[in-house]
C-alpha cells in the first residue's frame, strides 16, 4: 500500500442550522484515482472547500503529507501542492488559453508588481519561462497551437481541457476535479475518462474527484467514498460500492437493494 497523502478526521461543516459535511473520515494515497459519489446535496463539493481552504471546519482536521492544513488560505493551501477544477467552469473568459495557464503558475512565481513595473530581469525571466510551460501545458492536454484563443471562444471540452491545464501549472500532488465530465457527450467522457487516468500514470499524482456518471466512476477509481446528507456511508473498491445495499438506496430510494438482488439473480438464471 502507497503512502497516504492527503487525510480528513470528523471533519464536518456547518451552515447556520444545517450540517453540509458531518464527521467524515477520508484517507487518499499516492498515485490514488478515488471519487467521491452521493446524490445531489451529499456534501460533496462542501468536502472539496474544506480540503482547498475555501471553508474553514468546525470540527475535524485535514492532513497534507501529515501536516494539518485546515484554516490556511487558498493560496498557502496551494503552494503546498494541492490544485483544484469547478463544477462551472472559472477560466477567464476574456484572457487567452496561455494567460490562463499563466495564472495558475503565480504559486511558484518569485517576482512582484515593483518587479512587473520595472520590468526587471526577474520578471522578463520569469515571464519567458511562464510562456514557456503555458506551451508546454497545452500540448500535454491537447490543446496544441490554441494558446492565442480566448478562453471564451473554445469549445466546452477544451475549456474543461484548459481549466485542468491551470491546476496543473501548480505542479500539484493532489489534483481535486470536481465533475469534469459534467455536460460531455459520450465521445467527449471517454476520453476525458482515458485523459484523467493519462493524467496519474504521466504525472504520478494522485487525483480525488467528484463525479455523478457512474460509469465514469467504476472505470477509473481506485477506490470510491460514498456521501449522503453529508455523512459517509459506505467506502470501498468500485465492486463493493456497486453492491452495497445503503448506496443503492440512497440513489434509488428504500427497497431499492431487495429489487436490485432480485433482478441480478433472475438474471443470471
Amino acid at each position: 500500500m502507497s503512502k497516504v497523502l492527503l487525510e480528513t478526521h470528523g471533519v464536518s461543516k456547518l451552515f447556520g442550522g444545517l450540517t453540509a459535511v458531518d464527521r467524515v473520515d477520508l484517507s487518499i494515497h499516492e498515485e490514488e484515482i478515488a471519487s467521491i459519489i452521493g446524490p445531489n446535496g451529499a456534501g460533496k463539493t462542501t468536502l472539496f472547500n474544506c480540503i482547498s481552504g475555501f471553508y474553514l471546519p468546525e470540527m475535524g482536521e485535514v492532513l497534507f503529507e501529515e501536516h494539518p492544513i485546515q484554516g490556511l488560505p487558498t493560496n498557502k493551501v496551494a503552494e503546498l501542492g494541492i490544485s483544484r477544477t469547478y463544477q462551472n467552469i472559472r477560466l477567464f473568459g476574456e484572457m487567452t488559453a496561455i494567460e490562463n495557464i499563466i495564472v495558475g503558475l503565480h504559486p511558484r512565481q518569485k517576482n512582484n508588481w515593483l518587479d512587473a513595473i520595472l520590468h526587471t530581469k526577474r520578471f522578463r525571466v520569469e515571464n519567458a519561462e511562464a510562456i514557456a510551460e503555458g506551451s508546454r501545458l497545452l500540448d500535454f492536454v491537447g490543446l496544441s497551437g490554441q494558446g492565442d484563443q480566448l478562453a471564451l471562444n473554445m469549445p466546452y471540452g477544451a475549456q474543461r481541457r484548459l481549466e485542468i491545464a491551470r491546476a496543473l501549472a501548480n505542479h500539484p500532488k493532489l489534483l481535486l476535479l470536481d465533475e469534469p465530465t459534467a455536460g460531455m457527450n459520450p465521445q467527449e467522457t471517454e476520453e476525458m475518462t482515458y485523459f484523467i487516468k493519462n493524467l496519474r500514470d504521466e504525472l504520478q499524482i494522485s487525483i480525488l474527484l467528484i463525479e455523478h456518471d457512474m460509469q465514469v466512476v467504476m472505470g477509473i477509481s481506485d477506490q470510491i467514498t460514498v456521501l449522503d446528507y453529508g455523512t459517509k456511508i459506505a467506502e470501498g473498491l468500485p465492486a463493493e460500492i456497486q453492491a452495497n445495499e445503503r448506496v443503492i438506496e440512497a440513489y434509488l430510494g428504500p427497497g431499492a437493494a431487495a429489487l436490485s438482488e432480485k433482478f441480478q439473480r433472475n438474471k443470471a438464471k
